[in-house]
């Protein structure tokens, strides 16, 4: 690609949009700039690119910018369906995904993991392996850092680790990992992906260019994932907690790489069968690239857990109150609550995104959830399903903040308020993360309103 004699429009001033739209101006293109989400922080992020010669487009000049620029690089969080990549493929025009001129650029070898839940913590399992086998190593894509950044950072020599969304694949069609993880597929993002058959599609986008040379990590307990292997050029290897088999695997409390213990179970600084099942798939990628058993071992053990995945925020007058804003769909919720070791109030609410939640409330019968606070747009269909399982132990509340509230005054010392909502944050938060945040600033104020009221059971 010739950048100098072409027109891009960057639409989505993201943290991804922003990084392409500056990887672009580094290499002389002429750059246009689009969002049509004017907080303060796009606004400010514009600004400064166009003080490096980008250009501004507003709304009603978008249709002659379409017009005039050769190439959209689409921001993740817009639809392939979206009016403006629509305009672009009827004038037969090119459309790229940050995700995608990373990609094209990139001179580090990939490993790429994609899937409905564990992607993030994989991902982050795999990069302090390497990085404790002294490689230098990237952890990028959708888990913070965008590809397109690295592009210039990494060598020949270094290890882009890349989360991989079902929203970048729409747009991303030249990633070409060493290895390629898929930890599950669940049902997830049907508001915009529309049918499960459409998701796996996407999903299955990461193993297309893979050849001979390189490896496919599928979880071959999970039976969409297991019918991916059909039909593949590159080699398979496996993970599952229910039998051996060719990768690693789970067997009499041991994490096994083809029939080497690697360490304990027992040893993961996270616990859970989930941390197991994304411990084993770290495990096989980095096996696949010749790190140290004992290495990878000793990474896994002094790992710190995700920000927003069942993350201790406090305790408060003997109620703990645990942050997985991260848990935005139903699988992920019933995941977490999973974890819980003690009684909880579980605060689930956000944006729909397609689900049947009869699922949710049938699968947390008989777990320890002793109260449900049912909050935004969602609200009243996550009602409708507590109904139809006959769940009647629910507080309905219109707002975020009055949730977490109602939950504190709902739980009892010696029990949990779990946030793990089963929904999107995009009806009052541009992102799971700030929710996340926001739950913790209001626990904080909680804790503050004990002390100065001298909290019979302290805080911890």
């Amino acid at each position: 690609m010739y950048f100098k004699n072409q027109k891009f429009l960057v639409a989505g001033i993201s943290k991804s949009g922003a990084a392409s739209a500056s990887f672009l101006l580094d290499r002389g293109a002429a750059v246009y700039l689009y969002d049509d989400f004017a907080a303060e922080g796009v606004r400010r992020t514009m600004e400064e690119l166009a003080g490096r010669g980008a250009h501004i487009v507003r709304a009603e000049s978008l249709a002659e910018a379409a017009e005039q620029c050769d190439v959209l690089v689409l921001s993740p969080g817009i639809p392939i369906d979206h009016e403006l990549p629509v305009a672009f493929r009827r004038r037969k025009k090119r459309i790229l995904g940050e995700a995608e001129l990373g990609c094209l650029y990139l001179r580090a070898p990939v490993v790429a993991v994609t899937g409905t839940n564990g992607k993030t913590t994989t991902v982050t399992m795999i990069d302090e392996i390497f990085r404790a086998a002294g490689l230098r190593s990237c952890a990028c894509g959708n888990i913070g850092v965008p590809a397109v950044s690295c592009a210039d950072t990494l060598g020949y020599d270094d290890v882009a680790v890349m989360e991989v969304s079902s929203f970048q694949l729409e747009t991303l069609s030249s990633i070409r990992p060493h290895v390629a993880v898929i930890t599950n597929i669940a049902e997830d993002h049907l508001d915009r992906h529309y049918s499960m058959e459409n998701y796996i599609y996407l999903k299955a986008k990461l193993l297309r260019n893979m050849r001979e040379s390189e490896f496919a990590v599928l979880n071959r307990d999970d039976a969409a994932v297991r019918a991916l292997a059909q039909d593949l050029r590159c080699g398979v290897r496996w993970f599952s907690v229910r039998e051996r088999t060719e990768g690693a695997y789970l067997y009499d409390g041991g994490l096994y790489f083809e029939n080497e213990k690697i360490m304990d179970a027992a040893q993961l600084s996270l616990k859970g069968e989930h941390n197991v099942k994304n411990a084993l798939a770290a495990i096989c990628a980095a096996k696949l690239l010749g790190v140290e058993s004992g290495v990878a071992a000793r990474a896994l053990e002094r790992m710190r857990g995700v920000r927003h995945r069942v993350e201790r925020i406090a305790q408060v007058n003997g109620v703990t109150y645990i942050d997985d804003s991260k848990g935005t769909n139903v699988d992920a919720t019933l995941t977490a609550v999973s974890c819980m070791e003690a009684e909880t109030v579980l605060l689930l609410g956000g944006r729909d995104k397609g689900y049947d939640y009869d699922k949710l409330f049938s699968g947390l019968k008989d777990s320890r959830v002793v109260q449900f606070v049912l909050y935004g747009e969602n609200r009243f269909k996550l009602l409708n399903s507590a109904v139809r399982q006959n769940e009647s132990r629910i507080t309905l509340v219109s707002g975020f903040d009055l949730a977490v509230r109602v939950g504190a005054m709902a739980a009892k010392a010696g029990q949990c308020v779990l946030l793990s909502p089963a929904s999107s944050s995009f009806d009052e938060f541009t992102g799971y993360e700030e929710r996340g945040e926001r739950f913790a600033r209001i626990v904080e104020g909680l804790r503050e309103e004990s002390l100065e009221q001298g909290g019979a059971f302290g805080v911890g």
